[in-house]
Formats: structure tokens, C-alpha cells, sequence
């Protein structure tokens, strides 16, 4: 029996979704390294930057796992959450949904036609939350690109949002070496279970612009779990206030890093672009 999929995205960040429910003729979903790989594969799959599974759980209304281009499991996808967040709300008809992830439970409500808000819950700041593979403080870790006396990048601030993420604060967005970088970084021994590089620009008390290159992905239109490591760092800098209009390749996103409970809250769009059955 074929396997129906949805494709979807946020800000272009592109998901296959499958739904792998128990109440569903179609049962468990584990692709594999090389299964997943075929899919995403742009060229010969269905092409994507994520797959996402929706299974069954008993602590909430659904497991939710990702897998990246390159096969391997993540913890969390700020972008595909808000796409499952609305597929669960729209099965319902509540302006409101739970789901369990390998980084923790998260919920998500409509803050508009399409647009969902979720819940990301509170971000890693401890060294071993990240992981990095020695002690240091994450405001700005003891890491530069380029000659020392003279480093093109340095000092990147550290996040885990259920994923780890570093965060470089640089003149210009637009002109960063996000390709050139992005893989040295991902893979740097510094990083056990490599990262997420995202490259911020400050463009005001409220506004970054943001650059990603996803682990196991590569340069992305848009990396909700980076925009949202940026702004908890960038805060944590004293650059930029606790909320802001987060500008990515494919669109906006709204970060907000609340006091009361320290949990990150992440706005913006979903969009569906067709169906189609597994191969």
C-alpha cells in the first residue's frame, strides 16, 4: 500500500510529512538513513529539507520525529513544527495542539489564517546543553574563523533549542560566508553532535537578519529553531530587547523570548503545497 504524503513549508523551509498514526492503515514510519536520503533528494526524490513523521504518543496528541536531508534524526524543527502544530489543529477544529518531540513536548496556536504561533519551550544555555565538547561560557565561545590577529569571524554566541545552534553577530547578512563557513562550523570538533551555524545581523532594537546553515541540511530559506537561537543570544548580548521581526531568506519570522517563563514563543506562516504518495 502507497504510503499518501503532504508537502509542506514554512517561510520555504520545506517538510514531507507522513502521517504514521496507529489509527491509520498505514502504521509506523522509520525511513532510514538511506530512504530518507531519496526522498529529500531534490533531483531524483520529492525533495525537501525535513521529513516529518506524526505517530503516536500517550503524553500528548501526537509523537512528531525529523529526519534531515542527509537521513540522520533530529531532536526539533521550529518551522515544521508550526506546519504539524496546524495539521493537528485543522484535523481537530481547535485553535490549539500538543506534541511530543524527541527535545520535549511543545504546543502551537492560530494567531491568524495559517499563521501559528508555537511554543519551543525554554532554551539550552549550559555548555552541556548544547553539547560542546569542553566548559565555556555560551554568550561567546572561545571560536574564530581567519587568521587570529585578525579573525573574520569570532566570539559566536551558543543555543540549544532542542538542537544545538552557534550564532556569529556580523556587519552584513547578505555578505557573510555562510556556504564557506557554515560546513567548517557544522563539523568543527567543538561540537560532538555538530550544529547549526546561523550568521545575525542587527539591524535594530527589534529586527535581525538572519542567514542559516543548517546541520545536515546546508543553507535553508528559513531555520525556525536559528531564529530563534539568535534572538535568545543576541539578547543575551545586550544587542536586541526579549522580542523581534526576525528577517530569513524566505520570509519573517516573530521571536519572542518571554520573562515570565523563560519559554521562547515563535510566530509566522505554514503553507501547503500538495499531496502525493511515497515511492
Amino acid at each position: 500500500m502507497s504510503r499518501p504524503f503532504l508537502k509542506m513549508n514554512g517561510l520555504g523551509n520545506d517538510f514531507v510529512v507522513v502521517e504514521a498514526r496507529a489509527d491509520t492503515p498505514y502504521g509506523p514510519f522509520e525511513p532510514g538513513i538511506e530512504a530518507a536520503r531519496a526522498i529529500a533528494n531534490r533531483q531524483t526524490g520529492i525533495g525537501c529539507d525535513q521529513i516529518i513523521a506524526i505517530g503516536p504518543s500517550d503524553r500528548s496528541e501526537a509523537m512528531v520525529r525529523f529526519w534531515n536531508a542527509d537521513g540522520e534524526e533530529v531532536g526539533a524543527c521550529g518551522n515544521g513544527a508550526r506546519c504539524v502544530a496546524w495539521l493537528l489543529m485543522e484535523a481537530t477544529g481547535k485553535d490549539e495542539a500538543h506534541f511530543e518531540t524527541k527535545a520535549g513536548l511543545l504546543s502551537g496556536k492560530r494567531a491568524g489564517d495559517k499563521i501559528v504561533t508555537v511554543d519551543m519551550g525554554e532554551p539550552g544555555l549550559d555548555w552541556t546543553d548544547i553539547p560542546l565538547a569542553e566548559e565555556m561560557d555560551t554568550r561567546g565561545i572561545e571560536l574564530q574563523v581567519g587568521p587570529i590577529d585578525a579573525p573574520v569571524l569570532h566570539t559566536p554566541g551558543c543555543v540549544s533549542m532542542g538542537n544545538p545552534h552557534v550564532v556569529f553577530f556580523v556587519p552584513d547578512a547578505e555578505t557573510a560566508p555562510v556556504r564557506q563557513v557554515g560546513p567548517l562550523i557544522e563539523n568543527h570538533p567543538l561540537f560532538p553532535e555538530r550544529t547549526n551555524v546561523g550568521f545575525a545581523q542587527i539591524k535594530g532594537p527589534d529586527r535581525i537578519r538572519l542567514r542559516v546553515w543548517e546541520r545536515g541540511a546546508g543553507l535553508t530559506k528559513a531555520c525556525g529553531t536559528g531564529a530563534c537561537a539568535a534572538l535568545v543570544a543576541a539578547h543575551r548580548r545586550g544587542l536586541i530587547g526579549r522580542k523581534a521581526v526576525l528577517e530569513l531568506d524566505g520570509g519573517e519570522l516573530t521571536i519572542e523570548w518571554r520573562e515570565s517563563d523563560n519559554h521562547v514563543l515563535m510566530t509566522g506562516p505554514v503553507e501547503v503545497e500538495f499531496t502525493g504518495t511515497l515511492p
